[in-house]
């Protein structure tokens, strides 16, 4: 019997502004992605102090502006989803491809019916859709105009935007999720609340208030989708990274115990407990800050309370380790939250340690803190994938690398987690958000295109893909065959 329940949700993650590409067609509007540059220094560009969203085509590449070309592509790629056997596929709707600027006050027909084509294909094919309603793609103009999440006209906008296809969808769509990782502004604001230093990403007032408005946007999500339909279920979803004390240090542990909070924490708690917890005083003091000074209401704050998020959604690459009494310890060079480095874990190509126990102890702590069902929408290895003359990709690599935190998860629910499903991340390769790359590829599909935008876009089944349709169609890792016991060499029939 398989550790994992009848009817869980195998199937594949991706976002819009990562491969839909058709940028300008359609009445698109541009997105943040669009004016992010290419290559491994994208936030270190966007962290200039000159940095004001203009895009100049002539200085950088702009792989976001293609992805992988599902726009025109996404019959075929459903198509092989479908052929992995998936029960479900985590998508996100492109905000400028329904409110090109975000503040319109009617849709753009033209958009929602790409979007029409898409659920479509994926309900012809049995596969749920799982739409994120906001995933790192604000409109530009949201951005330029005013100046992200922390003003407060983007609570009004985007709930247009999410009213708007929740209506559309609730008959066909049941299960969605509000913000993609709210909780990495913490390191990254630029992606989840749309501030460069330019329009005040350095003042972390800013980015408590954005994540406020981000709240009550979710909230107001939950009553809609509940207004339209009761069995609409609506998640959160937190970049979750499994933090350790260095050592037994008690002042580790402190820290470690306050990392838990501040990071992995914080916006859960508000998004699934409806309110802010008690260690927010504490958070706000290190930046100098009390929750007087942020522009919050006591409507606001009932609102939280009475609809707070039906699950939790959370993405899981890499766990950390926390030390502060010694400035000499190893750091981690690929981890975008940073750390030291852990002398237990191996890393990826790119820096990022692996660790699946980590994903355990993650479900755990979750569930624990929650009692909520969890939903894991990203996991996954970005790797070089290198191709041989017929793009046949024998990524051992990456199944291994699966198949641990499968293991793991089989552990969790074990355990006596409650856990819905699972989508790794890129399930065909796309423009990593991190570093505007191609050759970071995480997909079960290879895709012939390289950083420069080179390639014929033709999908090429790896390895991968036939090893995570074994595990669907078996719902979770195979187990071996039990050992015919040897005759009993004393012939004592016993039987």
């Amino acid at each position: 019997m398989s550790a994992f329940p009848e009817g869980f949700l195998w199937g594949g993650a991706t976002a819009a502004n990562q491969l839909e590409g058709g940028y300008q067609e359609g009445g698109r509007g541009l997105s943040i992605a669009d004016a992010l540059p290419g290559g491994k220094d994208r936030f270190k560009i966007v962290s200039q102090p000159d940095f004001d969203w203009t895009i100049d085509e002539a200085k950088y590449t702009y792989p976001n502006h293609m992805g992988i070309d599902f726009y025109h592509r996404y019959k075929e790629d459903i198509a092989l989803f479908a052929e992995m056997g998936f029960k479900c596929y985590r998508f996100s709707i492109a905000w400028s491809r329904v409110f090109p600027n975000g503040d319109e006050t009617e849709p753009n027909e033209v958009g929602l019916k790409f979007y029409d084509a898409v659920i479509d294909e994926c309900l012809a094919h049995d596969i749920q859709p799982v739409i994120t309603i906001s995933h790192y793609e604000l409109p530009l103009n949201l951005a330029k105009k005013y100046g992200g999440w922390k003003n407060h006209y983007l609570i009004e906008f985007y709930e247009r935007f999410a009213r708007t296809v929740l209506t559309r969808y609730a008959d066909k769509v049941k299960y969605w999720m509000t913000f993609n990782e709210i909780n990495s502004a913490a390191h990254f604001p630029v992606m989840g609340q749309g501030m460069v230093p330019s329009t005040g990403a350095n003042d972390k007032k800013n980015v408590f208030q954005a994540w406020h408005n981000q709240f009550v946007a979710s909230a107001k999500a939950v009553k809609i989708a509940h207004g339209l339909r009761k069995n609409l279920q609506v998640g959160c979803m937190i970049l979750y990274a499994t933090s350790y004390s260095y050592d037994s240090n008690p002042q580790n542990q402190l820290a470690n115990l306050q990392q838990n909070q501040d990071f992995n924490y914080f916006c859960g708690d508000v998004q699934v407990r409806g309110e802010y917890p008690a260690y927010t005083k504490r958070l706000l003091a290190k930046y100098d800050l009390k929750f007087e000074d942020l522009q919050i209401t006591d409507g606001e704050l009932a609102l939280l309370k009475q609809y707070p998020v039906d699950y939790i959604g959370f993405s899981y690459y890499m766990s950390m380790a926390v030390e502060t009494t010694d400035q000499d310890t190893d750091t981690v060079a690929g981890n975008l939250m940073g750390g030291v480095k852990n002398p237990f874990l191996k890393a990826s190509d790119w820096g990022w340690q692996i660790d699946p126990t980590g994903l355990r102890i993650a479900l755990n702590e979750l569930y624990d803190r929650y009692q909520k069902p969890l939903f894991v929408v990203e996991n996954g290895l970005g790797a070089i994938d290198k191709p041989d003359k017929d793009f046949n990709v024998a990524d051992d690599y990456r199944i291994d690398y699966l198949k641990q935190h499968i293991q793991a998860m089989a552990g969790a629910i074990a355990d006596g987690v409650d856990l819905m499903g699972y989508t790794p991340w890129g399930c065909i390769d796309l423009v990593s958000a991190s570093t505007g790359e191609m050759s970071k590829r995480y997909g079960f599909i290879y895709v012939d295109l390289d950083d420069q935008g080179h390639g014929t876009l033709d999908r090429y089944r790896k390895k991968s893909f036939y090893w995570y349709q074994d595990v669907i169609k078996n719902n979770g890792l195979e187990k071996k065959k039990p050992v015919k016991p040897k005759a009993d060499p004393l012939n004592l029939n016993l039987d």
